[in-house]
């Protein structure tokens, strides 16, 4: 059996020449200091900071899309349970048919 030595992977060591301990090199992705970002927002939102929505629409999986046809979908099960025509509902948000019928049936099971 080989007995493991209680060291850090060799990418976490400092390197070494003779007794000296060189500083770490920065990393490629940290961001340099000092540097002023602005904060322009999205088209949803003027700024990031104050912005409403609970996740960022980038970190969304489905984007800015999914977020605001999530509302039309409710709005959509609220009209077909007061048994409003499918043609209706279709007209109403300019979408087809199919796509109501889509909607129904993702929210149905």
């Amino acid at each position: 059996m080989v007995a493991l030595q209680n060291r850090p992977p060799s990418y976490l060591r400092q390197p070494v020449i003779g007794d000296e301990e060189l500083p770490r090199p920065a990393r490629r992705d940290a961001l340099p200091e000092h540097t002023h970002y602005a904060d322009t927002g999205c088209d949803l939102h003027p700024s990031c900071l104050t912005c409403p929505l609970v996740r960022c629409r980038y970190d969304e999986p489905g984007g800015a899309r999914r977020l605001l046809s999530e509302d039309r979908d409710r709005t959509m099960l609220e009209l077909q349970r007061s048994h409003v025509p499918i043609n209706s509902i279709a007209a109403r948000f300019g979408i087809s048919r199919r796509t109501v019928f889509r909607v129904l049936a993702r929210h149905r099971s």
